[in-house]
């Protein structure tokens, strides 16, 4: 688990490989990751975009920019919390993920929040 704070939002990040939809034989590893953001300043803010940058074992890099998560823009007050779990593939059964979302306080500022880089790998393969 991994806990990042900026602009008093606090992002949680909890990862799990996905056996099932995995297919090793044809490099395929699914990956999910579970993500907590909390509002633990004075301002409410609502996450607008997401920027995600997604690294595989060999180096191949994926970016993905978009529109909130998991297809909502969610409002936090402050003391509220946002959980939400999403996925990516990879070919490699090691590989990070970081990035950032873009969020809009209700004085109409906008800011970003980083998502530290976090691991995504099959257990056993990291000591």
């Amino acid at each position: 688990m991994t806990e990042q704070t900026d602009k008093d939002i606090h992002i949680s990040i909890e990862t799990s490989y996905i056996e099932d939809q995995s297919d090793p034989l044809s490099e395929r590893y699914v990956f999910s990751y579970t993500i907590t953001i909390s509002n633990a300043g004075n301002t409410p803010a609502r996450l607008i975009n997401r920027h995600w940058i997604i690294t595989d074992a060999n180096g191949d890099v994926q970016e993905v920019r978009g529109e909130g998560v998991v297809g909502e823009k969610p409002y936090l007050k402050p003391g509220e919390a946002f959980r939400y779990t999403s996925g990516t593939v990879m070919q490699t059964p090691v590989g990070s993920m970081r990035g950032s979302y873009e969020m809009i306080s209700d004085a109409n500022e906008t800011f970003d929040v980083e998502i530290p880089m976090f691991t995504l790998s099959i257990p056993g393969v990291l000591h």
